[in-house]
């Protein structure tokens, strides 16, 4: 069973009279073909109106919709061989970030990205996707890896941020993400970074430094989510509509900012309506990317890479 989001409702109930009507056709063995093609046409309409003037919280609500492909759902379609590789040769192995080589096509990658699970018992064995120290050291292991043996890096980002539990920053939570950062700014493979969900602050942000940085259509890249930002500047989490218009989180906004190197697009209806197609989208656009990455010089790679990283972000003075 699909599930909608509150905003998606008129969209379920057109879909359910559409399919009632059809199995009533069914049934008594009347043509209601012409009645059906006019309320699928309608749909159509309704689910482009839907999402194209879909406000900022809504899309934060589809970067995180139950339904939403992870990271072990594109792997299979878009990659060949993966092979998991796991711990961090130092205290556990974190569920949370799920890393291997694979064969993208005629390379061999590099996969690191985060898992947030699907059903409850792997929502709490992969900690919701946000990993703690032992996860992004695995990470890092995998980075140093991959530069051995001359693979590209391919990371996927889809988590509410690093676990901020006592455990972590015990282990060195801080320090686990600031040596990520600076490893991914000199690795000296190309680095291809994408949102494909909840992209949340430093937990994002420690396997999300490279050559390029894509966004799913309706992925969300921010510090915090809007409820999280609401529970603090208001105190109450109704005010989430009005923090995601404040953060600006979408890919629309992060391009605009000049903070992301370009959108991939989705079907109609998101990558949770339609998972094939949401791949081969994603697999086009990385491979592409990828292609044009491993023409440059390594050399070139890390200057270019050092000026984008540099160029990030504008200010006025006064």
């Amino acid at each position: 069973m699909a599930t909608y989001l509150e905003f998606e409702r008129p969209i379920a109930e057109m879909t359910a009279k559409i399919e009632e009507l059809s199995l009533m056709g069914d049934d008594a063995k009347v043509n209601i073909a012409d009645e059906v093609e006019r309320l699928n046409a309608k749909r159509d309409a309704l689910v482009k109106r839907t999402y194209d003037n879909a406000s900022r919280s809504e899309v934060a609500q589809l970067s995180r919709h139950p339904d939403r492909p992870n990271l072990l759902d594109y792997i299979p379609l878009i990659f060949d061989d993966f092979q998991e590789l796991h711990g961090d040769r130092a205290f556990a192995d974190d569920a949370a970030i799920v890393g291997g080589v694979a064969k993208f096509r005629d390379h061999s990658v590099m996969i690191v990205g985060h898992q947030k699970g699907k059903l409850t018992s792997e929502k709490i064995k992969r900690n919701f996707g946000m990993a703690k120290p032992e996860g992004y050291r695995k990470a890092l292991r995998l980075f140093k890896l991959a530069e051995r043996f001359d693979m590209p890096v391919l990371t996927f980002i889809d988590t509410a941020g690093a676990w901020p539990g006592i455990d972590a920053e015990e282990r060195g939570q801080s320090e686990a993400i600031a040596r990520n950062l600076l490893v991914l700014a000199k690795l000296k493979v190309p680095v291809i970074a994408t949102v494909i969900g909840e992209g949340g602050s430093g937990g994002a942000l420690a396997i999300g430094v490279g050559d390029r940085l894509y966004m799913q259509k309706f992925a969300t890249y921010a510090v915090i989510s809007p409820e999280g930002c609401a529970a603090i500047l208001w105190h109450d989490r109704k005010y989430a509509p009005q923090a995601a218009e404040a953060l600006k989180p979408t890919a629309v906004d992060m391009q605009n900012f000049g903070l992301i190197d370009g959108i991939i697009d989705e079907p109609k209806e998101g990558a949770h309506r339609n998972l094939e197609k949401a791949a081969d989208l994603m697999g086009d656009t990385l491979y592409k990317s990828l292609a044009a990455l491993l023409k440059i010089p390594q050399d070139t790679l890390l200057q270019q890479r050092e000026k984008r990283l540099r160029d990030l972000g504008e200010f006025k003075s006064s």
